[in-house]
């Protein structure tokens, strides 16, 4: 089958590799002038290291593998662990936080890459068109006809630096009334770390300046305790980016014809616990099993089976990427101190479970 891929981002370029692999042959077309190796790091929760060490990808001596979930409030105490080296012997894989450029570069220097057209202004027919395009996607506006994701009222301000101290194998965050933060060591002797802040529904994404942007940081969290401080002194050295939060509703179909959409282009989230990155492995899986059936259907049907494999566990993370914390309005109150506190009365153990139990939910393929 001839297939062409609109987007050479992660689930572009993952997708790309699956259908290689898979004997179809691949073209990958991509509107920028050149891949975007920027972004920071990613978190792979282990539905998500899964699927890419089930499609050939080698992570081994790749980031930083994740043995602890931890969360803590705006004092620095810790209320919640949760174990994910026990989801990994549950799963069967672990946990990873890595740049986001060396997940690319795996895909591109894999066995199985594709080369990719950027902007070569040639016409190109196919079997199958999948749209990986983002959240801004052209193929879903042709398809559906709605353009523009909706801005959920927060933004990520986020950066890849050289760790200020040693964050070890634990990925934490820390959540109070003003907000939350997060910090996970990515390899290599980087550390990611993100804060989060308010941000106008009518306001379009548009670049802040490092200086205003670090000064509205300052004055929003200059009261947490450690390690908040260092990781704002690391964010005026970091290769960091705002990035407003947006969603796209989850379509009732993700396809049409010899057309799907894949990834942000079907269900664009907030970045939220990195439901989004996971989300987008997750349909390309979903889709090579669709596509791999031993009596392969016609497209429509290839379509309709896609959608009803994804839809529902897709729209469950949007919705939890949206709604699970506040930067602002009444639900921040649920975020205060001794609320927050009372999550220490869990049991590690029922901590875990109930995560397991959560990133189950959320896939198809453990």
């Amino acid at each position: 089958m001839r297939v062409l891929v609109a987007g050479a981002g992660i689930s572009g370029l993952t997708a790309a590799h699956a259908l290689t692999r898979a004997g179809h042959t691949v073209t990958v077309l991509e509107q920028a002038p050149a891949l975007r190796l920027g972004g920071g790091a990613i978190t792979l929760w282990h539905n998500g290291t899964a699927i890419l060490t089930d499609l050939g990808i080698d992570l081994t001596a790749t980031g930083q593998p994740l043995t602890t979930l931890a969360l803590r409030t705006a004092t620095g105490r810790t209320i919640l662990r949760i174990d994910l080296d026990a989801l990994a012997r549950r799963f069967d894989s672990h946990a990873l936080a890595l740049p986001r450029r060396a997940l690319i570069t795996r895909l591109r220097t894999a066995p199985d890459a594709v080369h990719v057209h950027t902007r070569d202004g040639h016409h190109h027919t196919a079997d199958l068109l999948i749209g990986a395009d983002g959240v801004h996607s052209r193929v879903r506006a042709a398809l559906l006809g709605d353009t523009r994701p909706a801005l959920t009222g927060a933004a990520t301000w986020q950066g890849l630096a050289l760790a200020p101290f040693d964050p070890g194998t634990t990925t934490t965050m820390m959540i109070g009334r003003q907000g939350d933060l997060g910090y996970t060591g990515a390899g290599g002797g980087l550390i990611q770390c993100f804060f989060d802040i308010p941000w106008p529904r009518h306001t379009p994404p548009q670049p802040l300046p490092r200086d205003e942007a670090l000064r509205l940081l300052s004055r929003r969290y200059a009261t947490w305790g450690d390690p908040a401080p260092q990781l704002l002194d690391t964010l005026t050295r970091a290769d960091a980016g705002l990035y407003p939060h947006t969603r796209h509703t989850v379509p009732r179909r993700w396809g049409a014809g010899r057309c799907v959409l894949l990834g942000d282009a079907a269900h664009g989230m907030p970045p939220i616990m990195a439901h989004g990155a996971n989300q987008a492995l997750e349909d390309v899986a979903a889709l090579m099993d669709c596509l791999t059936t031993p009596h392969p259907p016609d497209p429509s049907a290839i379509a309709r089976a896609y959608t009803a494999r994804r839809r529902r566990r897709a729209a469950l993370a949007s919705t939890l990427a949206t709604r699970s914390l506040a930067v602002s309005g009444p639900r921040t109150l649920l975020q205060s101190e001794h609320l927050l506190r009372l999550n220490a009365t869990l049991p590690p153990r029922l901590a875990t479970l109930g995560f397991g139990r959560l990133l189950a939910a959320l896939s198809n393929r453990i």
